[in-house]
């Protein structure tokens, strides 16, 4: 039987947006499983610079809800690579606006001998970011 090919994928996916559907969507394409890290609420406020909306338990459970997702879990603080180590993927996905170099997450990889595929997917509708939509609503975005 030929092995699973697992996607990893990862964020805060605080407000759930069409950008991200097409994102998660591109990722599932690459394989046969698609596994979410959702970042703890600890990353999430050292990314955003504000307290996420909703805390990582609530999420997970959206992602969770999104077809093209077979499993988020809650990703472990500050390590990635101890996820990378409990889910083992053969392909992690970049959105394109996420921080992390590829370099550093592939030698990352290296020290803990995985061999993976670190692909960085493009912005399909590059408006639709969480920061646009807060910019266009504002602050009032958090009262929702």
């Amino acid at each position: 039987m030929e092995k699973k090919k697992i996607v990893l994928a990862g964020g805060v996916f605080d407000i759930i947006h069409p950008g991200h559907i097409h994102t998660l969507n591109a990722a599932k394409a690459l394989g046969d499983e698609l596994v979410v890290a959702i970042a703890t609420d600890k990353t999430a406020q050292k990314m955003k610079k504000r307290p996420p909306l909703h805390n990582q338990e609530l999420r997970c459970e959206l992602v969770n809800c999104l077809s093209m997702v077979d499993r988020a879990i809650i990703g472990h603080e500050d390590n990635i690579f101890e996820t990378v180590k409990e889910i083992k993927p053969s392909i992690i996905v970049l959105g394109y606006d996420q921080v992390h170099q590829e370099k550093f997450i592939d030698d990352g990889c290296k020290r803990i001998n995985l061999n993976i595929e670190i692909v960085r997917l493009q912005s399909p509708v590059p408006e639709l970011s969480s920061s646009e939509i807060e910019k266009q609503y504002g602050k009032d975005i958090h009262g929702l």
